[in-house]
C-alpha cells in the first residue's frame, strides 16, 4: 500500500496534476476489498476561460463541487448514462479539476469484470464511463475527499507493479522509458477553437487501456 497522496498534491497547476497522475494508483475500497488501477490517461480542466468545462460560466449545482477546496471529488453523469470521475486542483473559487480517463487494472480484477460483464482485461477500464462503472463509483460519491482514505483515494507509487496483461507496468514513476505524450481533449466539440486546440490530454504512450 502507498502513501496517500496530500492535499498540496491537488493545489498544483492542473496541468502539472494532470500528468503527474499518470503512474499513481486510483484505489477504490468496497467492504474492505481494493479494486485499483494505474493511471495512464487524463484530462485537464481549468479556470473561466476553459469553454471546455462545465464551470467557465461560474458555480451552478452541478458544478458547484469544483469551486471548493482542492483534493475532492467531481462526480457527473454524462449522455444521462456514464459517471465521470474528476479531482478538484488549484485554489477555491477557481474552478479546476482533472478527469480520469483510464487505468490499467491492478487489483480486484474479477470482481471489475463481474461489474464490467465482459471478458476481455483490455475492455475494463479503457474509457473514463467503464473506469467508473468497473470501479463502482456513482453520483454518490460526488464530493468524497480524495485524501481522506475513506472510500476512493489516489496512491504515490514507487514500487514495481504488476501489470493486468503480466509482468511489470511501472518501475518506480517513468525511469524505465515510459513517455507521457499529450493531445487535444476529447468530446468537446462545444467549446471555443481556443479550448479545443489546447494539449491538455495527457497519457502513457502504447499502454493498452489509453481509450480509443
Amino acid at each position: 500500500m502507498g502513501k496517500i497522496l496530500p492535499r498540496e498534491f491537488y493545489r498544483q497547476d492542473t496541468r502539472k496534476v494532470a500528468e503527474e497522475l499518470l503512474g499513481k494508483l486510483l484505489v477504490r475500497s468496497i467492504d474492505g476489498e481494493r479494486l485499483s488501477g494505474m493511471i495512464v490517461e487524463t484530462e485537464a480542466y481549468r479556470g473561466f476561460d476553459d469553454t471546455a468545462s462545465h464551470a467557465h460560466k461560474g458555480p451552478t449545482e452541478r458544478c458547484k463541487v469544483m469551486f471548493g477546496e482542492a483534493g475532492f471529488a467531481y462526480i457527473y453523469i454524462t449522455y444521462g448514462l456514464h459517471n465521470m470521475l474528476n479531482v478538484v486542483t488549484e485554489k477555491t473559487w477557481f474552478p479546476s479539476a482533472v478527469l480520469i480517463r483510464a487505468i490499467e487494472p491492478v487489483e480486484g480484477i474479477k470482481m471489475m469484470a463481474k461489474v464490467r460483464k465482459v471478458k476481455s482485461v483490455r475492455d475494463l477500464t479503457s474509457g473514463p464511463g467503464r473506469v467508473t462503472k468497473a470501479l463502482m463509483i456513482d453520483r454518490e460519491l460526488n464530493g468524497i475527499d480524495l485524501t481522506s482514505g475513506g472510500e476512493v483515494w489516489i496512491e504515490d507509487t514507487n514500487s514495481r507493479i504488476a501489470s493486468a496483461l503480466g509482468g511489470p507496468a511501472f518501475r518506480g514513476g517513468w525511469s524505465n522509458g515510459y513517455k507521457v505524450l499529450r493531445s487535444p481533449r476529447k468530446g468537446i466539440d462545444y467549446a471555443d477553437k481556443s479550448s479545443r486546440e489546447r494539449k491538455w490530454r495527457f497519457y502513457v504512450k502504447d499502454n493498452k487501456f489509453v481509450s480509443k
